[in-house]
C-alpha cells in the first residue's frame, strides 16, 4: 500500500513538474512544443506562407521558421533569413531567438561564410561549428541547410537518421551519460564513482557542454525537440524526470550532473569542512524553498524571467559565458570545500525542481 501511494506521490509531482515548466515557456515565448498558440489558423496561413518573398530589386529572402522549426539550438529555434539574387548568397540574417546573448554572439560570426556563393556552392561546402557555441552553431548550421535545400528545390525526404550527430564529440558524450545512467545502479565503488565524476566534468562539462539547466528545459518545452538531433539531452532528461518513478530520486544530481561532481570532488579532497548544525541546516533548506517559490514567480509574471541566463551551469562553456556566470560557479566551488556541495543544497533552482518528484 505505501509502494502505490510513494509511486502516485512521485507521478504526480512529475506532472507538476511538467505543468510548472510549461507555464513558464508559455509565458516567456508563448508556445508549447513548437505550437504557437492563442493565434488563428489565418494567422498560421500567413506566417506558413512567409516562407519565400521578392523584393522590388530581384532578391528572393527564404524565411527558415517554418522550414526549420524541428532544429534547435540552446535555448530553441534559431530561424534565419537567407537573401539570395541571381542565385547568389548576398547576406544571412538572423531572426529573433532564445539563444544566450554571449553564445549566439559567439555563433553568428557563421552567417556570413556563405556570402558571395552561389546555392550549389553552398550546399556542398563543409562549415563547422563554432567551438563554446555548439548548440547555437548547430542551430544556424541546420537552419542554412534547409533553407538551402529550400532554395534549391531539393526538399526530398531525408532519412530520419541525417540529423544525427556523429561527431566525436557527441559520440563520447553519449557514452559516459550512459555510463552514468547505467554503472552506478549495479556498482557501489568509490574508486568507479572518481572515474565516473572526472568523466562527467571533463567530457560532459566542459567538452559537451550539455547538462540541465532550466535555460535548457525551458527552451525543449516551448520549441519540442528533435530527439535524433538531441540525444544526449533527451538521455539526461530521462534520467532526471524518468529515473524517480522507478525509486531513483534525486539520481541526476547525485550521479550525473558536472558541476554537482565538481563540488563533490573538491570536498572530499579538502578536509576542513564546517559541521552545519540541524537548526542551521533546516533554515538553509527553508530559504531554498523561498527561493525557488520566489524565482518561480518570477518566471510565470515574466517580472525576471532572465535569472535562468545565470545559473552556474554555463560556466563549463567558459569561452562564451559571462563573467557573472564564471564568478557564481567559482564561488560555490571554493565555498564547497568547506560546505558539502553548497549549491546543490541550498540553492539550486533544478534541482529544487527534481525534489518536487520526491
Amino acid at each position: 500500500m505505501n509502494k502505490r501511494k510513494n509511486k502516485l506521490s512521485t507521478f504526480l509531482g512529475l506532472l507538476i513538474c511538467i505543468l510548472m515548466v510549461a507555464a513558464a515557456s508559455f509565458r516567456r515565448d508563448g508556445k508549447l512544443l513548437g505550437h504557437e498558440l492563442g493565434k488563428d489558423s489565418t494567422e498560421t496561413m500567413t506566417a506558413q506562407n512567409d516562407t519565400l518573398r521578392k523584393l522590388a530589386d530581384g532578391t528572393f529572402v527564404i524565411n527558415t521558421t517554418s522550414l526549420g522549426k524541428d532544429i534547435s539550438g540552446y535555448g530553441g529555434n534559431v530561424p534565419l533569413e537567407i537573401y539570395i539574387k541571381d542565385g547568389v548568397i548576398k547576406q544571412v540574417e538572423a531572426l529573433p531567438n532564445h539563444e544566450t546573448a554571449e553564445f549566439f554572439g559567439m555563433a553568428k560570426a557563421l552567417l556570413k561564410r556563405w556570402n558571395g556563393k552561389t546555392v550549389e556552392e553552398a550546399l556542398s561546402m563543409k562549415v563547422d561549428g563554432v567551438s563554446g557555441a555548439t548548440f547555437s552553431s548547430r542551430g544556424i548550421l541546420g537552419n542554412m541547410r534547409v533553407g538551402l535545400q529550400y532554395a534549391a528545390k531539393k526538399t526530398e525526404k531525408r532519412s530520419i537518421f541525417a540529423d544525427f550527430d556523429l561527431s566525436a564529440k557527441n559520440i563520447c558524450g553519449l557514452i559516459v551519460a550512459l555510463m552514468a545512467a547505467i554503472f552506478p545502479l549495479f556498482v557501489k565503488n568509490r574508486r568507479y564513482r572518481l572515474c565516473q565524476q572526472i568523466l562527467n566534468i571533463v567530457v560532459l562539462g566542459f567538452w559537451c557542454g550539455t547538462f540541465m539547466s532550466w535555460s535548457a528545459i525551458l527552451g525543449y518545452m516551448s520549441n519540442g525537440m528533435n530527439v535524433v538531433a538531441l540525444l544526449l539531452p533527451t538521455l539526461l532528461l530521462i534520467v532526471a524526470f524518468i529515473y524517480p518513478l522507478f525509486g531513483k530520486k534525486n539520481y541526476y544530481c547525485t550521479n550525473v550532473c558536472p558541476y554537482g561532481c565538481v563540488q563533490e570532488l573538491i570536498g572530499k579532497n579538502v578536509k576542513y569542512n564546517i559541521k552545519i548544525s540541524s537548526v542551521t541546516n533546516k533554515r538553509l533548506n527553508t530559504f531554498r524553498k523561498v527561493l525557488f517559490a520566489v524565482l518561480m514567480l518570477c518566471l510565470w509574471t515574466g517580472v525576471w524571467s532572465d535569472w535562468v541566463d545565470y545559473e552556474p551551469f554555463s560556466a563549463f562553456i567558459f569561452q562564451s559565458a559571462s563573467w557573472v556566470v564564471i564568478t557564481i560557479a567559482v564561488a560555490f566551488a571554493l565555498l564547497s570545500a568547506i560546505v558539502m556541495r553548497p549549491y546543490c543544497r541550498f540553492v539550486c533552482p533544478m534541482g529544487s525542481l527534481f525534489k518536487l518528484e520526491g
